[in-house]
C-alpha cells in the first residue's frame, strides 16, 4: 500500500491574495485543506517540505498527513502546485481532504519487472511506454504506490496491457470498457545507409562530357 508522509504545516488566520502575500514574505507557502464537508482548513508550509516532495515525483499518489501546529491533522491528497514562473518557488499548495471509506481518483505510476531479462528486450526490442501512470478510482485506505507489469516473457510485438498489471489492489481504472495498452515490446528500427543515384541531368552531363572533349581535340576543317 501507499505509504503516508507526515508533513508539517502552521495554521493561518485570514485568506485571501493579501493574506497570502503577507504569508509569503515570512519565507512560507501558503495553503488549505479542503473538502470532505468540512470548512476549509488555511495553513502554510515551509517551502523546503514542498519542493521535497516535488523532487520525489509521484507525489498526486501520495497519502499525507497535514499536522497542523495547535490544531488537527488532516489525512489528504496534495491536489495542485501553483509555482512563480520566474523563480519556480511555490506559490500556493492546495490539499483535499480524505473522508474515511471515500473512493479517489489519484495517479498511480507503473513500474516494470523484469526488464534486463526480457526475451524481447534481449533479441534486440525496445520497450515502447504507453502509459508511465495509470489514472484509477481507489479507495483511500487501499490506494498502491505503484502498479507491476512483468515483462518476464514478454517477446517482440507483444503488448502489455491492463490485464497484465499484476495486482490492482482493487482499483478501477477511469478508461472502461477495453482493456486498454500500458506498453509494447517493439520492433528494433533498422537504418541502412543508401547510396543515392545521381540524377539524370547528371548522368546526362557526365555522357555529354567525353564527347565534348573528343570533339575539342579533334583538329578544326580547312576551307
Amino acid at each position: 500500500m501507499v505509504q503516508t508522509i507526515r508533513i508539517e504545516a502552521a495554521a493561518r488566520g485570514r485568506a485571501g491574495k493579501g493574506a497570502a502575500r503577507a504569508t509569503r514574505r515570512e519565507g512560507l507557502v501558503p495553503g488549505v485543506v479542503y473538502g470532505a464537508k468540512k470548512e476549509a482548513t488555511l495553513v502554510a508550509f515551509d517551502p523546503r517540505d514542498i519542493m521535497k516532495e516535488m523532487h520525489k515525483g509521484g507525489w498526486q499518489s501520495h497519502l499525507y498527513e497535514v499536522a497542523v501546529k495547535d490544531g488537527p491533522t488532516e489525512r489528504a491528497l496534495m491536489r495542485d502546485v501553483q509555482f512563480d514562473p520566474v523563480t519556480d518557488r511555490p506559490l500556493h499548495i492546495d490539499f483535499q481532504r480524505l473522508a474515511p471509506g471515500a473512493r479517489i481518483r489519484v495517479k498511480v505510476p507503473v513500474a516494470f519487472l523484469h526488464e534486463e531479462t526480457c526475451p524481447g528486450i534481449k533479441t534486440g526490442g525496445v520497450l515502447n511506454v504507453v502509459r508511465r501512470e495509470i489514472e484509477v478510482m481507489a479507495d483511500v485506505d487501499t490506494v498502491p504506490e505503484r502498479f507491476e507489469v512483468d515483462l518476464a516473457e514478454a517477446k517482440i510485438g507483444d503488448s502489455l496491457r491492463w490485464s497484465a498489471v499484476k495486482d490492482s489492489f482493487g482499483a478501477k481504472p477511469v478508461i472502461t470498457g477495453r482493456d486498454f495498452v500500458v506498453a509494447t515490446i517493439a520492433a528494433p528500427t533498422v537504418v541502412e545507409d543508401a547510396v543515392a543515384a545521381p540524377p539524370a541531368e547528371v548522368q546526362a552531363t557526365k555522357q555529354k562530357a567525353p564527347a565534348a572533349a573528343a570533339a575539342a581535340k579533334a583538329p578544326a576543317k580547312k576551307k
